[in-house]
């Protein structure tokens, strides 16, 4: 390690060389994420210690997404005034002691707490860890940065699932020990971050921050282009909510699947479908992968709304696979799109609104399956989710023919 010089941190601290910094960020990224999805799997036991409804787990769910939104619109800009590393902290923080209240929640209030912190720990991380991602990978390299951000996310969204699931089947204390080693995976790339380097020069102290709300705004020439790419998101966003929310119970209820961890690979499926999306057919399709990720979340929903109707594990699988492939490319074409026609000076702004939009899908639209599932069953609800989420992205699909034509 060598001293940090140029003012870009505290006098004298030692940091890690730029190359190992990028890595260590990459780490506290995915854990970060892992975190916000741990519990999905662990719903239905909270159900059965708690006795609480499904629509109580979908509220409980979009708790996260209320602390998502806050950070976004309070916090997105505080790292390029205090710097990158000054904002992470804190957002490991915030992991840190939502992970603390799940390892000793014992009522519905205190799931309602560590929601809400992982969420705010979220918004913190999405935007920041990012652009310090970013920096560290050097100004001759930054679509490196923007990928590997891409995979620890997605990767970290999917493994959250996958972890708990595994350890609650195969391991004692379903409800503590995915928790504790969450705690010891925070505790350990916070000790890594401590020597991030600061990319950010000049950077503030953090007690100078200057909160502001971010005023989501849609410049008047570019509003076509967002309602599609908006669409098309919250359509997509609606999907990961309703298998991050409540797949578990369609699989335990339905389908009769009590395994944790299949329960959890199922999920994890989705997210990594979305991870190739982006990766993979956005680059390789170009232009077309807004209409191929609004096709692919069709025939994902169509192929869901077959495996509701004859309760077939296959097809819902296939569903998910079909949906979050679709998911991911429409969500990054869609955002490509936004910000290829946004304003420079606009651009933040703009961004900001698309993210409100996609956090707004991520939680209203569950909390509406569970309402339905409680008043005609998660069957039908499944299926009319299902059959709403096709309509919003074949509409997007026609608007764009149209436009074409």
């Amino acid at each position: 390690m060598r001293a940090e010089s140029s003012g870009l941190a505290g006098r004298g601290r030692r940091v890690a060389p730029q190359g190992l910094a990028f890595w260590v960020v990459a780490a506290a990224f995915t854990v970060t994420m892992l975190g916000t999805t741990l519990p999905t799997p662990l719903y239905v036991l909270y159900q059965r210690e708690l006795h609480f409804s499904t629509l109580m787990v979908t509220v409980v769910f979009a708790t996260y997404a209320v602390g998502v939104l806050a950070a976004l619109l309070l916090v997105g800009h505080v790292s390029d005034e205090v710097g990158r590393r000054r904002t992470l902290l804190p957002g490991l923080l915030l992991a840190l002691l939502s992970t603390v209240v799940f390892l000793t929640a014992h009522n519905l209030a205190l799931l309602f707490v560590g929601r809400l912190l992982s969420g705010l720990s979220a918004g913190v991380f999405t935007g920041t860890a990012t652009a310090a991602l970013v920096d560290l990978a050097g100004g001759r390299n930054t679509g490196r940065g923007s990928l590997v951000a891409t995979v620890v996310q997605m990767g970290g969204l999917g493994s959250g699932p996958l972890v708990a699931g595994v350890l609650a089947e195969f391991a004692p204390g379903p409800l503590r020990l995915p928790y504790a080693t969450h705690l010891v995976l925070v505790l350990l790339v916070a000790a890594g971050m401590w020597f991030m380097p600061e990319p950010v020069a000049g950077a503030v102290p953090l007690r100078r921050a200057r909160l502001r709300v971010t005023k989501p705004g849609i410049p008047q020439g570019m509003r076509g282009t967002f309602v599609r790419a908006g669409i098309a998101g919250f359509a997509g966003f609606a999907v990961l909510g309703l298998f991050t929310a409540v797949s578990p119970a369609f699989l335990g209820k339905l389908l009769g699947i009590g395994d944790f961890a299949l329960q959890g690979a199922v999920i994890f499926t989705v997210f990594a479908s979305s991870a190739v999306g982006q990766i993979a057919l956005v680059p390789r399709f170009g232009d077309a992968s807004l209409p191929l990720g609004c096709a692919g979340l069709v025939i994902g929903m169509g192929l869901l709304t077959a495996g509701f109707a004859v309760l077939s594990f296959e097809l819902f699988v296939a569903g998910a696979v079909i949906a979050g492939l679709g998911q991911g490319t429409s969500f990054r074409a869609g955002l490509a799109a936004v910000n290829a026609e946004a304003p420079v000076a606009q651009r933040a702004d703009v961004a900001s609104t698309y993210f409100v939009v996609l956090y707004v899908a991520l939680s209203l639209p569950v909390i509406g399956v569970g309402v339905a599932a409680d008043l005609v069953g998660l069957r039908i609800a499944g299926i009319a989710f299902s059959v709403v989420v096709a309509a919003l992205a074949g509409s997007v699909l026609v608007a764009l023919r149209r436009r074409a034509a």
